[in-house]
């Protein structure tokens, strides 16, 4: 029985690395990580998604929307909803000839 790495799995459902599939399959990937983090903070926080979107002036139905997939977030709304979490933030973006690093270091 031949076995397949998940590299090779992946390549082979999702797209290789580079493919607009499988870019969109990352992208979304990341945005669920970042909504199930701002849920696990919330939580770990004891706050309601209330309580949440009060602390930063959005409906409670924004905080549930974010946590469920955040990828029509905007940065401003993110900052702000992990400030109010008091989360270390980090945000770096790397170009050929341009480094950015925004936040804690």
């Amino acid at each position: 029985m031949k076995t397949y790495t998940l590299a090779e799995v992946q390549d082979n459902l999702i797209g290789e690395i580079g493919t607009p599939d499988r870019d969109k399959f990352e992208y979304d990937v990341q945005m669920h990580l970042i909504g199930h983090a701002i849920k696990q903070a919330r939580q770990e926080r004891k706050l309601t998604q209330e309580e949440l979107g009060k602390l930063i002036g959005v409906q409670k139905a924004q905080i549930s929307r974010l946590e469920s997939n955040a990828s029509n977030a905007t940065i401003d709304t993110l900052m702000r909803v992990f400030t109010a979490l008091k989360a270390k933030v980090k945000f770096q973006v790397e170009l050929s000839k341009l480094n950015i690093s925004l936040g804690e270091s």
